[in-house]
């Protein structure tokens, strides 16, 4: 492997293949990353094992906070003080923004050793190159439409699975709350509010138009009856929610799931991570079923990117993380930890559990329907700009009483400015 062949008595990795400059150096790399909570945590510290016993030395540079914004600011801050992390947390069209400024390093010589074209699918090769050149590595593939519920709870209003469409959740819901239960569990932070939407938009809307109106910003998608009807949507879910989500992270969230505080919660498969990581089995403590989405699958593509480094060991810290990360190995412990299922194609399942299994057979489906979507919530459909112009709409409706119409009008006059 490509710089796996190493000498590990004396704690320095090399590889016959690196070139002079890499031979003395001690690998090391400096990981910004946003993964703090206990099923995140565990998954990352299982790269910081595998790196470490390759022979490098991981320098830890967590920033709590979900969907990685203040991460982003301390990444900012960094790169213009002139000292970049070797390697970040990234994903989506971010890779490309940084890549056009000259930030990213070049990952060729590692992805032809390892011959990552054959085991990274194509969809997943355009995120993580630029102009043809790896910048960037795949950890995992999440799927965001998901629901999180707790079986005790439905079982008390006479439910043994999720809906399968938005009137049933509605019915349910309804059900739910007149027994003195809370429905849904809910985190009041934009992106866990666009998380909801997006799902929504989906689930009405079917993947062709969920792809018209969040990853090609059409205007007549945005100012459609259908998206009146997502904003409708919006509204019944807010009625579900208790008093107290505004501000809640979304690991608190699932816990109100987890400890029978609340019926479901829809969030990405890294809630599953938080289940696992409790002790718990799903399909007995606690169902995964996908949200109401038309065959649609809505992905969310986790990825470090290589920065542009100075120093012999940061350079070699960084090929080896790279291909460490793309390996077999990792691809499978990580993803059994992080709730999600393995980036790279022809890893084994037969360790993973039946929701992994089902993500997995649901991506291959919507791989073939043409509904293996982008997530806009989570920075794989559009630049930052673009998209937060949407989600600032999106969390201003939620959390007021504002009319369909109104957030309808707002959504396309804010995506519009956001174009210009």
């Amino acid at each position: 492997m490509y710089l796996r062949k190493t000498i590990l008595a004396t704690g320095v990795a090399f590889s016959a293949l690196a070139t002079a400059n890499f031979a003395h150096a001690e690998p090391t790399a400096e990981v910004l990353h946003w993964w703090t909570s206990g099923g995140e945590a565990k998954a990352v510290a299982s790269l910081k094992e595998d790196f470490e016993a390759n022979g490098g030395t991981w320098v830890d540079s967590p920033v709590a906070g979900g969907a990685g914004d203040a991460a982003m600011t301390v990444l900012r801050s960094r790169v213009l003080s002139g000292d970049a992390p070797a390697a970040v947390q990234l994903k989506g069209p971010a890779i490309q923004e940084w890549a056009e400024q000259g930030a990213l390093a070049d990952l060729n010589d590692v992805a032809a050793a390892e011959g990552w074209d054959d085991v990274i699918p194509a969809a997943i090769q355009d995120v993580m190159k630029y102009e043809g050149d790896y910048v960037a590595v795949p950890v995992n593939v999440h799927r965001v439409d998901w629901i999180w519920a707790n079986p005790t709870l439905l079982a008390k209003v006479g439910a043994d699975s999720a809906p399968t469409t938005w009137d049933e959740f509605n019915a349910l819901a309804d059900k739910l709350q007149a027994a003195g239960i809370t429905p849904v569990a809910h985190g009041g932070q934009p992106w866990q509010d666009a998380t909801v939407f997006e799902t929504v938009v989906l689930g009405l809307g079917g993947p062709e138009f969920f792809q018209s109106a969040l990853v090609d910003l059409d205007e007549d998608a945005l100012n459609s009856d259908t998206m009146k009807a997502v904003f409708d949507q919006m509204r019944k879910i807010r009625g579900y929610v208790d008093a107290d989500f505004p501000g809640r992270d979304w690991n608190l969230a699932t816990a109100m799931v987890m400890n029978g505080e609340a019926a479901m919660q829809i969030m990405g498969d890294w809630a599953k991570g938080e289940f696992l990581a409790a002790g718990k089995v799903p399909g007995k403590d606690f169902i995964c079923a996908a949200t109401p989405s038309e065959n649609g699958y809505l992905f969310n593509v986790d990825s470090f990117a290589m920065f542009n480094v100075s120093g012999d060991d940061k350079v070699a810290g960084q090929k080896l993380l790279a291909e460490l990360i793309v390996g077999e190995k990792f691809q499978e412990t990580f993803n059994l930890l992080k709730g999600s299922i393995p980036a790279r194609s022809g890893v084994s399942l037969d360790k993973f559990d039946d929701c992994a299994k089902k993500s997995e057979a649901d991506l291959q489906a919507a791989q073939e329907a043409g509904g293996f979507l982008p997530s806009m919530a989570h920075g794989m459909a559009l630049r930052g700009h673009l998209a937060g112009a949407i989600v600032d709409v999106v969390t201003a409706h939620f959390n007021s009483d504002m009319s369909s119409d109104e957030a309808v009008s707002r959504l396309v006059e804010a995506v519009e400015l956001a174009k210009d």
